[in-house]
């Protein structure tokens, strides 16, 4: 029989609009009358459309669904459709990946009042790092661009992360220098199998005195914003072993005003004496 796209579209269960792209597939071969020009589809087409949609219900790619329809051996057949499982496997493993991180973030930031202006001994685990900025200002590198790019489709896993370069002398009173950038745990990097070179930084893991702050989105980053933090290390009798570092955890908007909670780290070691 022949059927018009409106009646063939309406028994299949399918719009017209996929009909006309599974004709531009060759999926589908309907008929052109030559007195009107109307194009009428026959039961075989009928046969090719659900049979792509099988191929498409498992994730095949149309252009690739449309190979299978009009010339593939069995071999093929099964090719692609474990070409899809693998894929299917993988975007599961994402998945978990993904909701794993989430709960962590979230985990994480349901705990931001219990370390809000309050020092307490954390393990930090190693990060690997970009240096994106100089203080505040923004790196010009075309190879620093092409790598922020790549990290950037890797967020949540990824984050922006400052360094204090100059932490030996952070009990003095010289200007800090330090730079923001976006960071990868190492655990992370493991687990998504992101390639390093030399020109990311790496964090070594460390016990660190760990607080949360608040700053103006503005305002730049000072020794006073975590003095208090300093003043307890001295009043304990600790002493600082690496560069602090810290992250932004989330930015709070609320009318006019707005504030950035900072998660700041700082490696140390008892003094023994």
């Amino acid at each position: 029989m022949k059927y018009s796209i409106g009646e063939f579209a309406s028994i299949l269960g399918v719009t017209a609009d996929t009909l006309r792209l599974y004709e531009k597939h060759d999926i589908v071969h309907p008929m052109k009358d030559e007195h009107n020009n109307y194009r009428y589809f026959s039961d075989l087409d009928a046969r090719n459309l659900l049979s792509s949609r099988w191929y498409r219900s498992m994730q095949i790619p149309l252009q690739d669904v449309a190979g299978l329809i009009n010339d593939a051996p069995a071999e093929q057949v099964i090719q692609s459709i474990a070409a899809a499982q693998q894929q299917l496997e993988e975007d599961i493993r994402r998945s978990v990946m993904l909701l794993e991180k989430i709960n962590e973030i979230h985990a994480d930031l349901s705990r931001i009042g219990d370390s809000f202006y309050t020092c307490r001994i954390k393990e930090v685990p190693g990060m690997y790092r970009i240096q994106q900025t100089d203080k505040n200002q923004l790196l010009q590198k075309e190879c620093l661009k092409r790598m922020v790019q790549a990290w950037m489709e890797l967020l949540p896993f990824t984050f922006y992360a400052f360094r204090i370069e100059n932490s030996e002398n952070i009990m003095g009173t010289a200007e800090l220098e330090y730079s923001w950038g976006l960071a990868l745990l190492e655990e992370d990097q493991r687990k998504l199998e992101v390639c390093m070179n030399e020109t990311i930084e790496y964090i070594e893991p460390s016990t660190c005195i760990s607080a949360v702050i608040a700053s103006s989105y503005e305002e730049d980053l000072g020794r006073e914003t975590f003095q208090f933090m300093l003043d307890y290390i001295r009043a304990e009798g600790y002493h600082i072993t690496g560069d602090i570092h810290g992250k932004i955890l989330f930015t709070e908007r609320m009318g006019r005003g707005t504030k950035t909670y900072l998660e700041i780290n700082i490696p140390f070691e008892k003094n023994f004496t």
